[in-house]
């Protein structure tokens, strides 16, 4: 079992895609999450909210209601898009402070940097790392 990523839901979707062995398998999943992530209204996606150092147009955003998070988001490419949505989902109604704590090191423990690119793995951890810098700014207002 991979080590907790501070995140109950992020880890039962980290321990469902580190038991399949099958890489298509783990692929099938990212790309159902996609499917099921209600999309962001075009109007809101602005810069402000734009993943940097992605390849694929990605954007996320948080807000604080009652001392957790929610988000919302969307991505230009399926793969990305699916990334985005178990991260979405692993976040979801967590304190800033948890969000921020979340240890990176689950990514590996998904298996699926064995199925991205290196660009794709890298933009997976710049969206973790975006959506972590919301939840300090808004803990922080």
């Amino acid at each position: 079992m991979a080590p907790s990523s501070g995140s109950d839901a992020l880890d039962r979707m980290v321990e469902k895609l580190a038991g399949t062995p099958d890489p298509k398998r783990r692929y099938e999943y990212v790309l159902w999450l996609a499917k099921k992530l209600k999309p962001l209204p075009v109007e809101q996606q602005t810069e402000a909210i734009k993943v940097q150092g992605c390849v694929s147009q990605v954007f996320v955003q948080g807000v604080l209601e009652q001392g957790v998070m929610h988000w919302q988001g969307n991505s230009d490419a399926l793969i990305t898009k699916g990334l985005l949505a178990l991260l979405i989902q692993g976040l979801e109604g967590l304190t800033p402070e948890q969000v921020q704590a979340v240890d990176p090191s689950f990514i590996a423990a998904t298996g699926l940097q064995a199925s991205l690119t290196p660009s794709r793995a890298n933009g997976f951890l710049n969206i973790l790392r975006t959506m972590q810098a919301q939840a300090q700014h808004l803990a922080n207002t």
